[in-house]
């Protein structure tokens, strides 16, 4: 019994049952996913909403998810697990207020109330990927872009999840799916309230080992994804049953499971000395890199430069908005996810517009898209920087390289597009959904190698402003002008028409050729930052293969 409980106890600090349990959260953190396709139609029938309402609203759940500066700032000063409570509270009681006013046990209340509950709601998945990604960066300083990806890709997997979820307890009112939003994913952060958590560790991690759990982490990731995508299609070319729809969620519940088998197996197959990474005989070649980081200050920095930070070092906010590093980072998030986010929001119409009836399948391969896209991004941004040091020994390119990478494989997507190639709806839909997802697995895996950890929950939740930036400025201004301009001149109306509806593939051509010139815009932004950060990354790993 001694020993079983010793190894229970092992297992509660073991860093790699954090990062599952980390991706359980986000699976139900993105709460906001729901709004559009579920909460929204129930709240529009049910209160006698117009469209312009209804937009308010959505208006609402959007700067709720963006505006993450209080929970930046209350990580860097508070537990994980306070961040995780708070946002918990702020889940529960805004989207309580919304069933209590949808179901009519509270008194139709005015839109502006309404406004702030779904705020409210959904700010709180801004507790909860903070608290992920701060604490799981913190137990993982040598894999931060794999560690950033994979939490990312379950928080954009969520609203899929959380569907799959609702539909087999086969809900007889749609009002339900607004009572499991407020009670799920609060319930879930609950119960890994105190697991969810930076963990100390004794030794190093060994590099061997380190690789085998993240390849296995990977095979759960691909398996979820493609079970998805095949459930999410055949659901809509297809009528299935309750019974099929129970069954596939249930088989979901047991793949989302599956991960724990990673630190459970290091812990009571392996034994308590390789869950604990001891030094048994194998080569440990990673290194923490805050530690590699010290020592780079003090062999190359002098007294007088170390009165403030550095790059590398740990930044504060308002000292990181001083540094030009910082913006060049922010504006080529700006470009390239606005990019992204304009043929996301318009999809449903370009896929009208181009006379594919059935958009669900191509929201539905998005979405798996940009799953993959944060997942393999984190892999490629981690892998890209320590490639070219193996080989050539003095050359180690920064992160944001990969970024680079990603935004020109977008241009070429989006120029795809605007040529109106074949299949031109299928290559935008996967590449831009990739190309988008990759952008948030390494920017703020370059943040936190730039700008450091101890302020990383501030730092990340000023970087994501980037994303209602974008979508304001690219899809809500430039791509539905554009739309407007060619729907009133193919009905031949003047500009005071109300909008009208566009077809071909003109409607949006033009939009994904200017996108295409943004993202070699924010390309070169992203080379940028690779040239000015090129010594800090050459130096980094120079000190970590000695």
């Amino acid at each position: 019994m001694a020993l079983w409980r010793q190894k229970l106890e092992t297992l509660t600090n073991d860093r790699w049952l954090v990062f599952v349990c980390a991706m359980w959260i986000q699976s139900v953190a993105g709460v906001g996913y729901l709004f559009g396709g579920s909460m929204s139609p129930a709240i529009k029938t049910s209160l006698g909403y117009n469209q312009k309402q209804i937009g308010l609203l959505g208006v609402a759940k959007n700067l709720g998810d963006a505006i993450g500066f209080v929970s930046g700032a209350l990580s860097d000063v508070s537990p994980s697990w306070t961040v995780l409570l708070v946002g918990a509270a702020q889940n529960f009681v805004g989207y309580g207020v919304v069933w209590l006013v949808v179901t009519g046990q509270l008194p139709n209340l005015p839109l502006w109330i309404l406004f702030v509950a779904i705020f409210v709601g959904t700010n709180g998945e801004t507790y909860y990927n903070t608290a992920s990604l701060v604490s799981c960066i913190h137990n993982f300083p040598e894999s931060r872009g794999p560690v950033v990806g994979i939490l990312k890709g379950f928080s954009g997997l969520s609203g899929a999840i959380l569907t799959q979820v609702y539909l087999m307890f086969n809900p007889s009112h749609d009002s339900s799916v607004i009572l499991m939003v407020a009670l799920g994913p609060p319930l879930v952060v609950l119960a890994l309230l105190f697991v969810v958590r930076p963990v100390e560790r004794s030794c190093r991690a060994s590099s061997r080992s380190d690789d085998l759990r993240f390849l296995a982490i990977y095979g759960f990731c691909v398996v979820l994804a493609v079970y998805l995508l095949g459930v999410l299609v055949l659901r809509s070319l297809v009528d299935i049953t309750q019974t099929v729809t129970t069954a596939s969620g249930a088989i979901l519940v047991v793949l989302m499971v599956a991960p724990v088998l990673v630190p459970s197996a290091s812990v009571f197959l392996l034994g308590i000395n390789n869950a604990a990474l001891a030094k048994t005989g194998e080569e440990t070649t990673s290194v923490d890199l805050n530690e590699i980081k010290t020592l780079i200050e003090r062999s190359d920095i002098s007294p007088e430069k170390r009165r403030a930070p550095c790059i590398g070092e740990d930044f504060t906010l308002l000292q990181a908005l001083g540094q030009f590093d910082f913006w060049l980072i922010f504006m080529s998030l700006v470009l390239g996810v606005g990019s992204g986010i304009t043929v996301i929001d318009n999809l449903g119409q370009i896929c009208y517009s181009l006379a594919y009836s059935n958009a669900k399948v191509f929201v539905s391969l998005i979405s798996i898209s940009i799953f993959l896209g944060r997942v393999a991004g984190g892999y490629f941004s981690e892998l890209i920087i320590s490639t070219f040091f193996v080989f050539t020994r003095k050359l180690s390119l920064p992160r944001t390289m990969a970024m680079s990478a990603v935004q020109a494989i977008m241009s070429l997507g989006l120029i795809y597009y605007a040529i109106d190639w074949p299949g031109k709806i299928y290559v935008v839909t996967i590449v831009i959904g990739m190309g988008y997802g990759a952008h948030w697995a390494i920017a703020p895996a370059s943040v936190s190698d730039i700008f450091g950890l101890k302020c990383f929950g501030s730092l990340y939740n000023f970087q994501i402003t980037a994303l209602p930036i974008g979508s304001f400025v690219f899809s809500g201004v430039i791509a539905s002008n554009i739309y407007d301009y060619y729907a009133r001149k193919q009905a031949g109306t003047s500009p005071e028409t109300e909008s009208l509806t566009c077809t071909g593939s003109v409607c949006y051509s033009v939009t994904c050729g200017l996108m295409s010139v943004v993202c070699l815009m924010a390309m070169l932004l992203s080379l940028s930052v690779v040239y000015r950060t090129r010594t800090f990354y050459l130096r980094l790993h120079r000190v970590s293969k000695t």
